[in-house]
């Protein structure tokens, strides 16, 4: 009896107090309160509670009396309450808290007088419209500040003074028009600015920011990369702008960059991007190309050059790309592929070519490759010698062609194909066609096969599941199996009428 009085005693203190849970609240887990749908911040909320959530509530206003006796919190997290406003001081007391996220509400303004403890305020998606010095006052510790999608319309060094441990600022979607710098924060690593205002930045901006590896200016309406960028910068995003000529030699200090982003630009050109030797990622699609950028770095092993107007692909932009792993060049108007253009890159797996003029599968593809996309092109057959040397394909997409038969050696040829799409070609359903399902269906490859455009009476039937065609096609091979037994008794001695019988399409019979 006392083991269990014991054991009962032990549950409730586990369980951050349970039998004193406030309504609409859960305490299951060791000092975490999770409470829903509450009109205002319950009392009675279990004093040793570290974690405290509130979500999808109406609790217009926040106060410090809600807080009394919480002074081992240490995350307060308030998400989708309807909040307007908190009162001063409300937090001051807790120094303990190093989390606060107040997303989804109605503030118009930071909340004062935060406590110096703080590492990470999130206030995402809330009717912020402006920062002020006051509001990060003491915050020596914060490290993360996220203001996505308020009603900030300018940022400068005023507005975010002590912040010196600051490692992350977001202030995507926001109404953002200019920026003042330098901005005194030494420790920034992440800085995110999309889908603001901005036409301009000033070149001293980033004077203090040379830590700052991962910066974002993606969705506003920049015409240049801006100068003066710091030195250790890893990745930089600027899709979604106005950029008409990128100027390489502003860059070509930023000797760590690994990561770069122009999509959905104006660019009609790009030449010199091997200045910067670390590349590894160039993503330049929907833009205005005409041919693939020259002179690419070496250590390239992403490029996306898709949704552009490029019309040929030949071995002199790949001839240095050896790490290259990953090509995208869907979405153009390539008639032309050279053959072995890119047999130089040892080591791609990825090729998209899928909506582009090609009138057959590119021969030399590099042998390493693991997913080939050609749907929506004007290719007319799928032979051995295009796909012959692809032995690690796994992936290939030719749908929407123009294909009417498969070729049997050249499906034996792809050892490791799982996945095979070849619906929306004009597929004529003959038994050699039939004859190529079992070979795909004994091989294990996923396929899609699509519908049979002749002969006539067999239009609109799929040739992977039609039992009309199976009933038919075997008539032909048992009638096919007597011919070529009567010629094997007739001329035993002959090898090569045995051989011929086997090799022979005499099978090959269209459906009548």
């Amino acid at each position: 009896m006392h083991l269990l009085c014991a054991f009962l005693l032990w549950l409730s203190l586990s369980n951050g107090l349970g039998a004193n849970c406030p309504g609409r609240c859960s305490c299951d887990a060791p000092q975490f309160v999770q409470c829903y749908r509450l009109l205002e911040v319950p009392s009675g909320i279990p004093p040793t509670t570290r974690r405290l959530y509130i979500s999808h509530s109406r609790i217009q206003h926040l106060q410090r009396s809600n807080f009394t006796g919480l002074l081992a919190l240490e995350d307060f997290i308030l998400l989708a309450s309807g909040t307007e406003s908190v009162e001063n001081d409300t937090f001051k007391t807790l120094s303990a808290l190093r989390t606060l996220e107040l997303w989804k509400n109605k503030l118009r303004r930071v909340p004062g007088a935060l406590p110096a403890s703080l590492e990470v305020l999130k206030l995402n998606d809330n009717s912020i419209c402006a920062l002020h010095g006051s509001d990060f006052e003491g915050l020596k510790k914060l490290k993360v500040l996220e203001l996505k999608n308020n009603l900030i319309s300018s940022l400068s060094p005023s507005m975010l003074p002590s912040l010196t441990s600051l490692e992350r600022l977001m202030v995507d979607g926001n109404n953002i028009e200019s920026m003042a710098g330098p901005l005194s924060l030494p420790q920034l690593k992440y800085m995110s600015m999309e889908n603001n205002k901005l036409h301009l930045i000033p070149g001293n901006v980033f004077t203090s920011l040379q830590n700052l590896q991962f910066l974002s200016f993606s969705g506003n309406f920049l015409t240049k990369i801006p100068i003066n960028l710091p030195k250790s910068l890893l990745s930089l995003k600027m899709e979604r702008n106005q950029l008409k000529a990128i100027r390489f030699r502003d860059v070509r200090h930023l000797e760590n960059l690994s990561h770069l982003y122009l999509s959905e630009n104006f660019l009609s050109s790009i030449d010199g991007a091997q200045l910067l030797t670390n590349l590894t990622t160039l993503e330049v699609s929907q833009n205005r190309l005409q041919m693939l950028p020259p002179r690419l770095p070496a250590r390239l092993q992403k490029l996306d050059c898709s949704s552009n107007f490029i019309q040929k692909v030949t071995a002199p932009e790949f001839q240095d790309l050896r790490d290259l792993k990953h090509l995208f060049l869907d979405n153009n108007v390539v008639s032309l592929f050279e053959a072995g253009a890119l047999q130089r890159c040892s080591q791609l797996s990825n090729l998209a070519l899928e909506q582009n003029l090609l009138l057959s599968i590119p021969l030399r593809l590099p042998k390493t490759l693991a997913r080939l996309d050609l749907k929506g092109n004007a290719i007319q057959d799928m032979a051995e010698r295009e796909l012959r040397d692809l032995k690690l394909l796994q992936v290939l997409n030719l749908r929407n062609n123009k294909i009417s038969a498969l070729d049997l050696k050249a499906l034996e040829g792809l050892p490791r194909l799982r996945h095979l799409y070849l619906d929306g070609n004009p597929w004529n359903c003959t038994c050699s066609l039939l004859r190529a399902r079992e070979v795909l269906k004994a091989k294990g490859t996923d396929v899609k096969g699509g519908q049979c455009a002749a002969p006539a009476e067999r239009q609109g039937e799929s040739w992977m599941s039609s039992k009309k065609i199976v009933r038919q096609c075997e008539h032909h091979i048992r009638q096919n199996e007597k011919s070529k037994e009567t010629k094997k008794k007739s001329k035993p001695e002959d090898s090569s009428s045995i051989r011929l019988s086997v090799d022979d399409n005499d099978d090959d019979y269209e459906i009548d």
